[in-house]
């Protein structure tokens, strides 16, 4: 007894010791543990309204507990399986379209001309600083079968136009590389980061074995990313099934909801414009589960297959 209180005397005084030392890291820290902790780790407590009935004027703990019906309501209704094979598409369109900003970073990195070189990269980030809703203004001024300038080149090769926005074979491609076209030189900056640290005598050493650029990239540029790529794919992982919805619902309509139709649009519809606050929870919580399947599924997988992980 007298020794288990020594060992915890002793940690108590390195913790206070530590603690001490490296005070203001502390106070740096205490930020972002703050924002953490109320913005996203209390509003936890609500997510017991996915498991109840709830009212506004009973409250959350007035409010009668169900447990699974909403979850059993979901996935009976005959929408179910259209929203989840919407999403999975969608998001696993945008997944497959993951070695993009790769391959667009190596490009940069090669390129010796240094103006030449600035101007493409503030040519490429430009897009991620356009709103969302500019964006598919854009997109809806671009792509108008009457006025769009997309459709006046089609009608000039002598082709039928395209109704773009309408067509539910062509929303998921048209939202998929507006995005692309949005994010891929933003989704660059920290692949080039990766690369500023890749060592220069590594290169030295492969031209004076004869190696091409292509083998130098394929060889010591791409490995010495790989860590942050694998970091970045399990992070993409993680949010899977949480496309983001602002995006989709303005590009929605009567016309393409066949497949514009996903699970975050209906808990919008549901919870805020119905009013069906635990239906939406539970359907929330039901997405947000898989993502945590899938993040820890990929991460163990990562870390057997190249040691590199989150954790």
């Amino acid at each position: 007894m007298e020794l288990e209180q020594r060992v915890g005397k002793k940690r108590g005084y390195k913790i206070r010791k530590n603690f001490l030392r490296n005070w203001q890291l502390y106070v740096f820290l205490a930020p972002v543990l703050l924002y953490f902790f109320i913005f996203h780790y209390v509003p936890m407590y609500g997510v017991q309204i996915a498991f109840k009935d709830y009212f506004a004027n009973l409250g959350i703990l007035g409010s009668p507990w169900v447990w699974f019906e909403h979850f059993e309501r979901f996935f009976d209704s005959y929408y179910f399986w259209r929203l989840l094979k919407n999403t999975i598409i969608l998001n696993a369109y945008n997944l497959i379209l993951f070695p993009l900003p790769i391959i667009f970073a190596l490009s940069l990195n090669e390129l010796r001309n240094g103006p030449f070189k600035k101007w493409s990269q503030t040519l490429t980030y430009a897009p991620h600083f356009i709103s969302v809703v500019v964006v598919v203004g854009m997109l809806v001024a671009f792509l108008d079968p009457n006025t769009g300038i997309i459709n006046h080149l089609i009608r000039w090769l002598g082709m039928d136009p395209i109704p773009f926005l309408t067509s539910p074979d062509w929303f998921r491609h048209v939202y998929v590389w507006s995005g692309q076209w949005q994010s891929l030189g933003w989704g660059t900056i920290i692949y080039l980061a990766a690369l500023a640290g890749v060592n220069p005598e590594l290169h030295e050493a492969a031209k004076v074995d004869g190696a091409s650029r292509f083998q130098r990239i394929m060889r010591i540029n791409l490995p010495s990313i790989m860590p942050t790529i694998v970091i970045l794919f399990i992070l993409n992982i993680g949010n899977f099934m949480q496309i983001g919805f602002e995006k989709v619902l303005l590009m929605q309509n009567n016309l393409n909801s066949e497949t514009s139709d996903i699970i975050q649009t209906f808990v919008y519809e549901t919870g805020i414009l119905e009013g069906q606050y635990s239906f939406a929870a539970a359907i929330g919580l039901f997405e947000s589960a898989i993502n945590i399947v899938l993040l820890i599924t990929v991460n163990q997988i990562a870390r057997k297959v190249s040691e590199n992980s989150l954790w």
